[in-house]
């Protein structure tokens, strides 16, 4: 009996150990997995809403961690020295929302490519950024017409409108 108990013991340091390096070898700090939009975690969370804001996201992960909830977003290409702009308010975002729906202000998002990792803090000036470009983007949604904010024939070449864009590319 005491045979199968060291055994079982064994296991489970086993399985508590690949659970930390799967969950790091993703980016995740270290915490409970409170949300997920990944079907490998379980059924896919509900996303999170701000009806003040007109503003809907899916974190790819939310960790709660000594109190605090981390967003964290999941990138699938590889980046150089920094994270684009877009990924950043992306993840200031998910900050935002966590803020608003489970009131606490998240400290920081995590930014996780295949081959870098990085930590964006979330600071009153990014989040007073990410309101400024909020409220650009419900200016420009009430127009009529829009002019393509961009020079790039792969981006064209992705994007839904492009059988009635006057303006693609190519």
């Amino acid at each position: 009996m005491l045979l199968v108990a060291a055994l079982l013991f064994l296991a489970a340091l086993f399985l508590l150990w690949q659970a930390a390096r799967r969950q790091r070898a993703m980016g995740l700090p270290g915490g409970r997995v409170i949300y997920a939009d990944t079907r490998g975690w379980g059924a896919v969370e509900q996303p999170l809403y701000d009806a003040e804001l007109g503003l809907t996201g899916k974190p790819d992960y939310l960790v709660e961690s000594g109190g605090k909830i981390i967003p964290v977003e999941v990138k699938s290409s590889q980046i150089g020295a920094a994270p684009y702009d877009a990924h950043i308010f992306q993840l200031a975002a998910y900050c935002l929302l966590v803020h608003r729906h489970y009131g606490k202000r998240p400290p920081y998002g995590i930014l996780h490519y295949p081959n870098r990792t990085f930590a964006v803090d979330y600071t009153p000036r990014l989040e007073a950024e990410l309101l400024q470009l909020l409220q650009e983007m419900h200016t420009r949604d009430r127009r009529k017409e829009l002019e393509r904010s961009h020079e790039s024939a792969a981006r064209c070449s992705r994007c839904g409108y492009r059988q009635i864009c006057d303006q693609r590319l190519l």
